[in-house]
């Protein structure tokens, strides 16, 4: 579940025009946090946005899957990986980020 330190600053980079958008390294990965609240995740040089029954489709619909803790093992968490279109773009990237960190805000 590892982070390189290359991919951590890139997606800060992209995300960098939000502004206030901060890691912390956790068992391998980092989260990704802005407001005091994690809307996403990096883990083997992947990322991953939360999601709820309001954003989960758009990252269905370009076939991304849930985030696997444990690859030998069913359980899944409520993150679901950027499409590569999405997380090229910085724009749209932050879009994107927007509504994950609105669905983590209403879980709280």
């Amino acid at each position: 579940m590892a982070v390189t330190d290359d991919f951590l600053v890139y997606m800060l980079d992209q995300l960098s025009a939000w502004g206030g958008v901060t890691a912390r390294k956790m068992f391998g990965g980092a989260g990704l946090y802005r407001d005091g609240k994690m809307f996403g995740l990096l883990a083997d040089d992947a990322a991953y946005l939360k999601v709820d029954d309001t954003n989960r489709s758009g990252f269905e619909e370009r076939g991304c899957k849930p985030f696997k803790p444990y690859p030998d093992k069913p359980t899944t968490m409520s993150y679901y990986e950027i499409p590569p279109e999405v997380l090229e773009d910085p724009e749209t990237l932050i879009e994107w980020s927007e509504r994950s960190l609105a669905v983590q805000k209403r879980k709280d």
